[in-house]
C-alpha cells in the first residue's frame, strides 16, 4: 500500500462514529413529520408554551391531558385519577399515549408522562423530547395559585417538593434537549428559549470546530465535529481546534439556576451547552459526567472553595485520585474519548507532561476499565516526562500506574522537548501513515491541547464562582478575579472561556514562577525564546517555554484570525519569537493579568499562609499566592487556584515551614507534614501511591526525537500486536 492509500486509511479511522451519525445526522434535521415534545413537572406551563411555540412554527399543537387522555377516557383526567389511583393511573395513562399517534406537531406531555418507560420509548421515535427545566419555586408558585387536583402521588403525608423532587430523576432520563429557565421566567421568554433549542439541534452540521491557524475558506471547508477533535487531538496544519462560533453565552437567570446544584450538576449543564448530542446524547453525557466526579474525588464537593486570608479564597483542585487540578478533566475527558471511538483503529494517546498530567491520564483512561464503551485493548496511553523535572512523589505516582497498555518514560531533557517531539509526530505524514497502515493505529493525545481535555476545566472555574454566591460572598454580577499557576496556558484559557460564558470574572490573573515568559509576554507583548533557559522550580509543572494553548488565547483576542496565528506559531521554532501589535496588546491585557514570584517569593508565601492560618498550600498555588498579592487590587475578591495537595511537593514544604530531620520517605515526609498542617486535610490516595512497595525501575530515554519515536513503534507493538 502506497503513501496516499496509508494516509486515507488513517482519514478512514479519524472519521468516528459514521454509522452512528448516519442516523444522528437523519435525526437532528428532522424533516416535517418530526413532533417537538414538551415534558416537564406540574406547573412548568408546557401547555401555554406549546401553543406559542407552534404558533410560531406553524405546526398543530396538541395537549396530552386534553387532546389525548379525556377524549380516550371519556371523562376529565381528575375524576380518573380518583377513580383508579395513582399507580394504576400512570399504567393507563401510558398505554393511552402508546396508543397515541401524531407527527409534525407540538406535543404538551403531562408531568407523569416520563414515569411510563413504554409511552416514553415510543414518543422518542416519533421526534425530539425538550425538558422545560423550570426553577422549581415558580412551579410551586404557579401550583400554590391552582386548583390541582390532578397530580399522580397527591395524597396526606406527601409534598409537593417531594413529588417534584422524585419526578426530575425521569426527566432527565428522557431528555433529547435541555431548557434551562431562571426564575421568573414568562412562557414568551420560555418559549423563545425552546425556539433556539430546537434550532440548535437542527443545526448541528453549524456546531463544528476550526483550527487556530485556518483562513476563512479552509474554516468553511472543514466538517469536524466534537467526537473528531476529541479523538484527532491536534490540528492537521499543527493548529489547536476551537469552536467555530465560539462559547455558548448563558443569561445571569440560567446561572444564577446553577448556584445550588452539585458540582456534576452544574458540569452536566454547562457541558450541554457545549456539546452537541448528535455526538453525545444527553443521557450519555450524564452517566459520564456523574461517574467522573463521584465516589473517586475524596471531597462529595469535587472542587470547594474555601477562605484563605482578607479577600483571598482557594479552589481547593485537588482531591481527585492523583491530587491534581488535572483530575477534573481527565477523569471526564477518557469516557468521552471512549465514546467517540470509530470501530477497527486502535489508538495510542501520546502525553507529554511536567508532573501532574501524566498520572491523570493513566488514572483516567485506567479507570475505564472495559466499561462506557471502551475497549482497553484498542487504547494505549504513552507518558513522556522530563526525568529530572518532576518531584520524587510525581514520578512515583506515573511509574506506579504503568500496566497493561499503560507506559511512563523519563526522558532525559525539559516538557519542552517532550510537548515538541509529540508535536512533530502528529505532523509527520510519513510516521502517522506508517502506522496506520502496519499497526493500524492513531496518534490522538489527551494534553491541554485536546478540546475534550481543556473543555471541562471551564466547569471548575464557574463553579467556584457559583460557590461564591451560594456561600453568600457575592451575588451574581459582582466580579471577581481568578489567579491562575500558568505553565501551558490551558487552566487560564479555560478561565478565559468561562467568562466567555457568562461567569462575571473580571481578569484573569496568571502567575508564574522564574521561568516568565507568559508574565513577560502579557507585560510586552513580546514572546521571545532566544536565548531564555528552562531553570528547575520548586513549582515544575509550570516550567513550561513553549506554552501551547497561548494559540488559542492569540486566536482569541485576534478575532479568529487565523492567518495571523499562523504566521506567529508556525514560525515560532524556527525564529524562536513573536510580538503583537499595540491593539492586540491591548486587548491581551485587559483579558488578563500577569506577574511572577522567585523561588524565595514562594517559600515565603508557603510560610507566612501557614503560620497565620495553618493552611498548607503547594508551591504552585504559593505561587498564584504572591503574584496576586503583588496584581491584585483587592477590590474584589480573588481565587486562587489551588492546583495540587502539598504532599506532592514535600521537600519544597519542608524547606518553607523550616522544619528540619527531613524523611527520606516520601510517605514519612506527607504524615510529617499533615501533622503540621490545620488544612487541607490529608489526601488518602497519594498516600497510598506512596506506601506502596515493589516498584522496578522505569524506562528512560536520551534527548533524541528518533529514540521517542521508536519508543512509540514500540509501545505500539507491544500493545496491539495488529499488523493489517
Amino acid at each position: 500500500m502506497g503513501l496516499l492509500d496509508a494516509l486515507r486509511a488513517a482519514r478512514c479511522c479519524l472519521n468516528p462514529l459514521s454509522a452512528r451519525r448516519s442516523w444522528l445526522s437523519t435525526k437532528a434535521s428532522p424533516p416535517g413529520d418530526q413532533n417537538i415534545l414538551l415534558m416537564g413537572a406540574p406547573g412548568a406551563g408546557k401547555t401555554t408554551v406549546g401553543r406559542i411555540v407552534a404558533h410560531r412554527l406553524g405546526l398543530p399543537v396538541v395537549d396530552v391531558d386534553d387532546d389525548v387522555l379525556e377524549t380516550t377516557w371519556k371523562m376529565p383526567v381528575a375524576s380518573k385519577l380518583a377513580a383508579v389511583g395513582g399507580e394504576r393511573f400512570v399504567e393507563e395513562e401510558g398505554r393511552a399515549l402508546c396508543n397515541f399517534s401524531a407527527s409534525g406537531c407540538v406535543v404538551s406531555l403531562t408531568g407523569s408522562n416520563p414515569l411510563y418507560a413504554a409511552a416514553m420509548r415510543r414518543l422518542k421515535e416519533s421526534g425530539l423530547v425538550v425538558y422545560l427545566d423550570v426553577d422549581s419555586e415558580d412551579v410551586m408558585r404557579r401550583l400554590a395559585g391552582m386548583k390541582v387536583n390532578r397530580i399522580v402521588g397527591q395524597e396526606a403525608g406527601v409534598s409537593m417538593r417531594d413529588i417534584l423532587r422524585y419526578r426530575k430523576q425521569f426527566y432527565e432520563k428522557w431528555l433529547d434537549v435541555r431548557v434551562l429557565c431562571g426564575a421568573g421566567a414568562t412562557a414568551e421568554e420560555v418559549a423563545e428559549k425552546v425556539l433556539k433549542a430546537v434550532a440548535r439541534y437542527r443545526d448541528h452540521a453549524a456546531e463544528t470546530f476550526v483550527s487556530t491557524r485556518s483562513d476563512a475558506a479552509a474554516a468553511s471547508e472543514g466538517r469536524k465535529r466534537f467526537s473528531d477533535v476529541a479523538i484527532e487531538g491536534l490540528a492537521a496544519d499543527g493548529g489547536l481546534y476551537v469552536p467555530k462560533r465560539g462559547f455558548p453565552n448563558m443569561d445571569a437567570g440560567e446561572w444564577r439556576r446553577l448556584v445550588d446544584m452539585s458540582y456534576p450538576e452544574r458540569a452536566l449543564v454547562l457541558l450541554e451547552q457545549c456539546i452537541h448530542l448528535s455526538d453525545v446524547s444527553a443521557p450519555e453525557l450524564r452517566k459520564m459526567t456523574f461517574e467522573a466526579y463521584g465516589s473517586n474525588f475524596s471531597s462529595e464537593a469535587v472542587a470547594p472553595v474555601k477562605h484563605l486570608v482578607g479577600n483571598q479564597y482557594v479552589q481547593e483542585l485537588f482531591h481527585g485520585p492523583t491530587a491534581s487540578f488535572k483530575d477534573l478533566a481527565l477523569q471526564l475527558m477518557p469516557r468521552l474519548f471512549a465514546h467517540c471511538l470509530p470501530p477497527m483503529c486502535n489508538y495510542l494517546v501520546l502525553v507529554a507532561t511536567s508532573g501532574d498530567t501524566g498520572s491523570a491520564v493513566l488514572s483516567g483512561f485506567g479507570g475505564l476499565g472495559g466499561g462506557g464503551g471502551a475497549d482497553p485493548h484498542r487504547t494505549g496511553v504513552l507518558v513522556f516526562f522530563p526525568e529530572e523535572g518532576v518531584s520524587k512523589t510525581q514520578k512515583l505516582q506515573m511509574t506506579s500506574r504503568t500496566e497493561g497498555n499503560a507506559r511512563a518514560v523519563g526522558v532525559l531533557s525539559d516538557f519542552d522537548f517532550c510537548q515538541r517531539s509529540i508535536k512533530r509526530m502528529f505532523g509527520e505524514s510519513g510516521l502517522t501513515g506508517h502506522l496506520a497502515v502496519e499497526y493500524a493505529t492513531v496518534l490522538s493525545t489527551a494534553n491541554s491541547i485536546n478540546w475534550a481535555r481543556l473543555l471541562p476545566q471551564v466547569v471548575f472555574h464557574s463553579s467556584a464562582y457559583l460557590d461564591l454566591c451560594r456561600d453568600g460572598v457575592i451575588k451574581f454580577g459582582d466580579p471577581v478575579d481568578v489567579c491562575i499557576p500558568t505553565g501551558n496556558f490551558g487552566n487560564a484559557m479555560s478561565a478565559v472561556y468561562a467568562k466567555q460564558m457568562g461567569v462575571p470574572i473580571r481578569k484573569v490573573i496568571c502567575a508564574s514562577n522564574h521561568n516568565r515568559v507568559v508574565a513577560d509576554f502579557v507585560a510586552t507583548g513580546e514572546y521571545d525564546l532566544r536565548g531564555r533557559p528552562l531553570v528547575p522550580s520548586y513549582s515544575p509543572a509550570i516550567d513550561i517555554l513553549t506554552s501551547s494553548n497561548l494559540e488559542r488565547f492569540v486566536h482569541h483576542v485576534s478575532g479568529g484570525d487565523g492567518a495571523l496565528v499562523k504566521e506567529l506559531f508556525a514560525g515560532l521554532d524556527g525564529r524562536r519569537r513573536f510580538r503583537l501589535g499595540g491593539a492586540l496588546l491591548g486587548r491581551t491585557q485587559r483579558e488578563v493579568a500577569a506577574g511572577w514570584c522567585s523561588e524565595g517569593d514562594c517559600l515565603a508565601a508557603i510560610r507566612g499562609v501557614h503560620a497565620q492560618t495553618g493552611y498548607l498550600m503547594d508551591p504552585h498555588t504559593a505561587a498564584a499566592k504572591a503574584v496576586c498579592d503583588a496584581v491584585q487590587d483587592g477590590s474584589c475578591p480573588a481565587v486562587l487556584c489551588a492546583t495540587a495537595h502539598y504532599g506532592k511537593f514535600a521537600p519544597a514544604a519542608f524547606q518553607a515551614l523550616r522544619l528540619r530531620d527531613v524523611p527520606e520517605d516520601p510517605a514519612e515526609q506527607l504524615r510529617r507534614l499533615g501533622s503540621t498542617a490545620s488544612a487541607p486535610e490529608m489526601h488518602g490516595g497519594l498516600m497510598g501511591c506512596l506506601e506502596e512497595t515493589g516498584r522496578g525501575p522505569h524506562a528512560v530515554r536520551q534527548a533524541d526525537y528518533g529514540v521517542l519515536v521508536e519508543e512509540v513503534e514500540s509501545m505500539i507493538r507491544d500493545s496491539f500486536l495488529k499488523v493489517v
